[in-house]
């Protein structure tokens, strides 16, 4: 029997400006967010060695709003993130 495959939710290509938040809020790294999902993203940064394996991802400056993000995968700059709930 073949197992079934998780099926991945649509992607939109976005290319948008972001803030990854470290430290309780209190430290940010710019980052670009390449592609979204409802349950993930693609994110591109500088440094990624200094991003942590959990973190906040915020679409302004302040960090007020936002997403809990995990790690799933890393390719050089590049990070797969998804959601928690």
């Amino acid at each position: 029997m073949i197992p079934a495959r998780k099926k991945r939710d649509a992607r939109k290509s976005v290319r948008q400006s972001a803030w990854i938040t470290l430290d309780g809020g209190f430290a940010a790294r710019p980052c670009t967010v390449i592609d979204l999902s409802a349950t993930g993203a693609r994110i591109e940064t500088e440094d990624p060695r200094e991003v942590a394996a959990g973190f906040r991802l915020a679409f302004s400056r302040d960090a007020r709003s936002g997403r809990q993000c995990k790690v799933i995968w890393r390719r050089g700059r590049t990070l797969g993130v998804e959601f928690i709930r």
